[in-house]
């Protein structure tokens, strides 16, 4: 490693400092967010720092960020058609029985959240499949942590499920098919073994009325219990996406079969934020939509995360911080290039950092560059968002969906689905990674 550039400590500072308040999720006095934190995180990299701007937006993965916001615009598409509103009411309809009922909502938001955006699966399905439930005087809660559940799996099953798993396709070179082969056995097995372990450990709940699940009679929790989830944790995209919309059976065709082609020309050659982008201007070209009401459900916040993320995490890799810290780890016998370490690790900081900050780190320290490690740096860091409340976006969007209607999803509750589901989840990723190694 050759020697530190003069202003190596100042960004190793920015690193810390970024990464600290990421991990608390606001600043003491500010009304900052992750978001607002990481932007300016990249800001001082270029202030502080006196790294030049064009060296500063060269560590932006400009791909990744192209493909995110593509994969926006076509879930606008469906969501202003109606598609997703669809989708939710049919679901919500088969309560009769409520074991296939949660079968049914696991499968089907595990099936969306595998080709868009699992956080505008939750973001429409919470409110639907909630004020079901209280119609019908079932206890919502175990149903809506399985939807949350059921959503960060199923966007472990392609490399366009999330945000997170975009990023390592594109910094990986990953085959879309090659993933989707080897991934889809372990996510099988974790959404298979999370139904089943949501059922045993609620199946007197999920077929009896609840006490508390009125808008009137939400239980109420010590501050000890509940985690700091305030409507401003959720993207200002995810409450444009409240309203309903009317179901246009047209568009909602034309938006399947744009999303289904460019699924397709992702197994060939072509970049995939160019078969993304070409798919969203054909969409922005609408002769139904306005530009405004599309661009206005893109996921902003999420887009301006990653680039602040990209700068400040690609900067401190460029000091050599970041390789000596991993051959440190590796001399405590902390190997990240092991997959099973790296699982366990992934996992771990999802929750203590944010899955998004975890992996835009890890990619930086860890060699993704061989398919198996990028193939478990892509699930762990899904499966593991299911541990608690904070694991994931798309929980957080589902317990202040929930709130809104009354319903109370305690730290503790979430917890005691969350924490079996995800050791269950992990044990069988580790198993068919040494299966498979």
């Amino acid at each position: 490693m050759g020697a530190h550039p003069p202003d190596s400590p100042a960004i190793l500072a920015i690193f810390a400092l970024t990464y600290a308040g990421i991990a608390v999720g606001h600043v003491p006095g500010l009304k900052l967010d992750r978001t607002g934190i990481a932007l300016l995180g990249a800001i001082a990299v270029v202030v502080i720092s006196g790294m030049p701007t064009t060296a500063a937006v060269g560590f932006v993965n400009w791909p990744t960020i192209l493909l995110l916001f593509g994969f926006f615009v076509l879930s606008a598409q469906l969501r202003l058609s109606g598609f997703f509103d669809k989708i939710a009411g049919a679901v919500a309809g088969q309560l009769d029985d409520p074991g296939r009922f949660l079968f049914l909502l696991m499968v089907v938001t595990a099936a969306m959240s595998a080709v868009l955006n699992h956080d505008i699966v939750c973001v429409v399905f919470a409110p639907v499949v909630g004020a079901a439930l209280l119609k019908r005087r079932l206890d919502p809660v175990p149903f809506l942590v399985a939807l949350a559940i059921a959503g960060n799996i199923g966007a472990a099953s392609t490399l366009v499920g999330n945000p997170q798993d975009m990023m390592i396709a594109q910094v990986a070179g990953l085959s879309f098919g090659r993933y989707a082969l080897w991934c889809s056995v372990p996510v099988l097995f974790a959404l298979g073994s999370s139904y089943a372990l949501i059922w045993a450990l609620s199946r007197r709940r999920l077929s009896t009325t609840g006490t508390t699940i009125g808008p009137t009679t939400a239980p109420s929790t010590t501050a000890a219990t509940e985690p700091t989830t305030t409507a401003a944790t959720v993207p200002p995209a995810a409450h444009a996406m409240l309203a309903p919309h009317p179901y246009d059976r047209v568009h909602t065709i034309k938006g399947l079969v744009i999303l289904g082609l460019a699924i397709g020309f992702f197994f060939t050659n072509v970049p995939k934020e160019v078969v993304a982008m070409a798919a969203a201007g054909i969409h922005l070209a609408s002769n139904k939509f306005n530009t405004d009401d599309l661009l206005g459900l893109v996921d902003w916040p999420i887009l301006v995360l990653f680039t602040g993320l990209f700068v400040v995490t690609g900067a401190f890799q460029a000091t050599g911080y970041g390789d000596q810290a991993v051959h440190w780890l590796a001399h405590l016998g902390v190997d990240l290039q092991s997959p099973p370490t790296l699982a366990i690790v992934t996992a771990a900081l999802s929750n203590l950092i944010n899955n998004s900050a975890a992996v835009l780190l890890l990619v930086k320290v860890a060699n993704v560059t061989r398919a198996p490690s990028a193939y478990v740096l892509a699930l762990a860091n899904s499966f593991g968002g299911s541990l608690i409340i904070l694991g994931s976006v798309s929980n957080i969007i589902v317990v202040n969906q929930a709130r809104e209607m009354g319903i109370n999803i305690s730290f503790r509750a979430f917890a005691r689905l969350g924490i079996p589901v995800t050791v269950v989840s992990m044990l069988g990723l580790l198993g068919w990674v040494a299966l498979m190694t």
